[in-house]
């Protein structure tokens, strides 16, 4: 979904306010500068992963957004409403990485607990549709204190999109789940896009990240320093060619270069066993955006 830098999406002909717009945005702390004009769009029905070290400002961002902290300069907002006033607040759902939920509370009442926070009129249909959106269906009566961390991660996406909200900010969402847990967290991230929800995903699983969001934002000290989609921010790495003594490389070649190298080999009298174009994986772009921290 084309998103530009003046707070819209362009859909179908018309102008959609952004799920979220961050503008400019600015926060210290006394001397320290948590973030430097920093700007960041969320469109409906898309996936941003927010990436960075411990300390480059991602928490401080979410904060703002949430309404629980002013910025210094700059502003947030969400559906064209200042984060944290009313109207921001009811359109947000958020998902806090250590969060905890009373472990006498079953899955039900947890979600019971959190219509009645919200103001959500969703009722026992609501409750329903979400623990069977993210694998819960079975577990409605289940107790938090017999759940598994996995199954209290679930519920707690459960609780997030309590209200139908139009942005949810998830911190790393599937930190506790195994690999089955995972790809349910996918399929319900891909349903969310369907609906047209925003999400700003802040995670640790690069991995996860490359596979899920349409484009990713990675901030270091306060500022961005790479942002695009996934496969923009990759860059040809070169070609491996194994032939019969041994794997050659051509490090300056593309995936174009490819079928040319091998018609060059193999007039040559070389066997060509098999041939890999490389990329920079998401993991060599973060790295290196950030390795001024890392080394």
């Amino acid at each position: 979904m084309p998103t530009g830098l003046g707070g819209a999406v362009h859909t179908l002909g018309r102008v959609a306010a952004a799920a979220l717009a961050v503008r400019a945005l600015e926060k210290r702390y006394g001397r320290i500068q948590a973030l430097r004009g920093i700007d960041l769009e969320v469109g409906e029905g898309e996936l941003v992963g927010l990436l960075g070290p411990n300390g480059a400002g991602k928490s401080t961002l979410v904060k703002i957004a949430c309404g629980l902290i002013r910025p210094s300069g700059g502003s947030a907002t969400i559906l064209d409403r200042p984060a944290g006033s009313p109207a921001a607040r009811a359109a947000l759902g958020y998902l806090a990485e250590l969060f905890r939920f009373p472990g006498w509370y079953s899955a039900d009442e947890v979600l019971s607990l959190h219509q009645k926070l919200a103001g959500s009129s969703g009722g026992e249909g609501e409750r329903a549709e979400l623990l069977e959106l993210v694998g819960l269906g079975d577990a409605r009566a289940r107790r938090v204190e017999a759940m598994s961390k996995g199954m209290q991660q679930r519920l707690g996406l459960a609780q997030a999109l309590v209200g139908s909200p139009r942005l949810l900010l998830l911190d790393e969402p599937t930190s506790a789940l195994d690999p089955v847990g995972r790809r349910i967290v996918r399929r319900l991230l891909e349903e969310l896009r369907g609906r047209g929800i925003g999400v700003l995903l802040n995670s640790h699983l690069l991995s996860e990240v490359e596979r899920v969001c349409d484009r990713v934002v990675i901030i270091q000290r306060g500022e961005v320093v790479a942002a695009g989609r996934p496969e923009e921010l990759s860059r040809p790495r070169g070609v491996e060619i194994e032939l019969a003594g041994g794997v050659r490389s051509f490090p300056d070649a593309s995936r174009e270069d490819a079928p040319a190298l091998v018609a060059r080999l193999v007039g040559e009298g070389e066997r060509v066993y098999g041939v890999r174009a490389l990329a920079a994986t998401l993991e060599d772009v973060y790295l290196q955006a950030v390795e001024g921290d890392t080394s």
